[in-house]
């Protein structure tokens, strides 16, 4: 099945719709259909229980034991001994590690909105192409349909002998080029398709509306570049990754000291019919403490420093970032500022050649002569109508780059 791209001016109340409109929906729809972001969700779901799981005491012990010859002692025999114990870490290890977990799992929320972000640009470099493929394809169906005015002008010359028939195979040479250029930029709908329904978790041939033009906005020197190192996601991240080592780092040295236990013993004791003696038979209850010693430090120590590494370790991975970030923005910055230059010259190339196209044209028509001329004349023209569109194309793909890294909320 033929799979055909919808264009269209979406029109509310004689309002035509924006592309940044069109693309928030389709940013929506990836946000809430896309794998690998919800895998993202579902990792910091997962990091939120552990924090329950650090935060509470260990299961207390409850032990049993039977005789099964009744051990006598000096006034009665006993027969079960029932034992139930609880041991508490030192003060504050408990409240350190559910810090510990609940900075880490802040953390796995700032990658999600990181990989939020990233899934927005993916869907806009994707989007944006489809608005070029569509403009390639219109302009390629325009020089057709000028072309074979050509051929049926200069067939018509010819045989009114004011023309050559090299002018007529030219103009068909030509046409079979564009035809065939159409056929290409056909074919390479699919996988541009392909490609953008699947950052939405959709068919492959869903319809896609693809707006039939671009602004290219001036923007303003060093647009959102103060957020650029203070709302990044990834930032926060490795931020909050610090915070989480610290607190580990406080578990780690306080489960190196003593942990208490507090617990009874309850033994069953027989009666001793042949005696007389005060409490004859009554069981015994005996309340105990017990404290670990952590004799053997190596591992708490180990256990520290390698708390204290991963700090080190997350900051200078924010320091490399920071430094990766901004110069991917002056990268970025640098496309958009050079792509609406050429989007400029490209507009003022047009409208020349144009001018050109229409002098050579009338020249051909009244002498029949520099038809060739024409036909360069023509190309060049469709030459800077495409080079337009890739720059407005790649305009709004290296903008879509600047939102991401400055992350920008939709």
């Amino acid at each position: 099945m033929k799979i055909i791209v919808n264009i269209v001016i979406l029109v509310f109340l004689g309002t035509s719709v924006s592309q940044a409109q069109v693309l928030d929906d389709y940013f929506k729809i990836a946000a809430e259909n896309n794998p690998g972001l919800q895998a993202k969700y579902r990792e910091f779901e997962a990091a939120i229980q552990k924090v329950e799981q650090v935060n509470t005491l260990p299961d207390p012990n409850f032990s049993f034991g039977y005789f099964i010859s009744p051990v006598e002692t000096r006034v009665r025999p006993q027969k079960a001994r029932f034992s139930l114990t609880q041991m508490f870490p030192w003060f504050g290890t408990l409240r350190a590690q559910g810090n510990a977990a609940a900075l880490m799992a802040e953390a796995k929320y700032q990658a999600f909105l990181d990989a939020r972000n990233r899934l927005y640009y993916q869907v806009a470099a994707a989007y944006y192409p489809l608005y070029e493929l569509n403009q390639w394809k219109e302009i390629e169906r325009e020089n057709i349909e000028i072309l074979e005015s050509y051929k049926t002008i200069t067939n018509k010359k010819f045989e009114n002998g004011v023309g050559t028939m090299v002018d007529f195979l030219r103009v068909d040479i030509m046409l079979k080029d564009a035809t065939t250029n159409l056929s290409i930029l056909n074919d390479k709908e699919a996988p541009l398709l392909t490609r953008f329904n699947k950052l939405l978790n959709r068919e492959e041939d869903a319809l896609v509306t693809v707006e039939d033009s671009l602004v290219a906005q001036a923007l303003p020197d060093n647009f959102r570049k103060d957020s650029l190192l203070t709302n990044n996601p990834v930032l926060e991240e490795l931020d909050l990754k610090i915070a989480s080592s610290e607190a580990s780092e406080e578990v780690a040295y306080k489960q190196g000291l003593p942990k208490f236990g507090v617990g009874l013993d309850y033994a069953i004791v027989g009666n001793r019919p042949e005696v007389e003696l005060p409490d004859n038979g009554q069981d015994i209850l005996m309340p105990m403490v017990s404290v670990s010693i952590p004799i053997f430090r190596s591992k708490y120590k180990a256990a520290v420093k390698e708390a204290q590494l991963m700090q080190e370790s997350y900051s200078l991975q924010k320091k490399d970032f920071a430094n990766t970030l901004t110069s991917n923005y002056e990268m970025a910055w640098f496309e958009i500022q050079q792509q609406q230059e050429l989007i400029e010259l490209y507009d003022q190339q047009i409208q020349e050649s144009n001018q050109a196209l229409n002098l050579l044209f009338t020249a051909y028509s009244n002498s029949g002569n520099e038809f060739e001329e024409v036909l360069r004349m023509q190309q060049q023209l469709l030459k800077y109508e495409k080079m337009k569109a890739t720059a407005a194309t790649q305009y709004q793909i290296a903008l879509a780059k600047l939102n991401y890294l400055t992350a920008k909320t939709y």
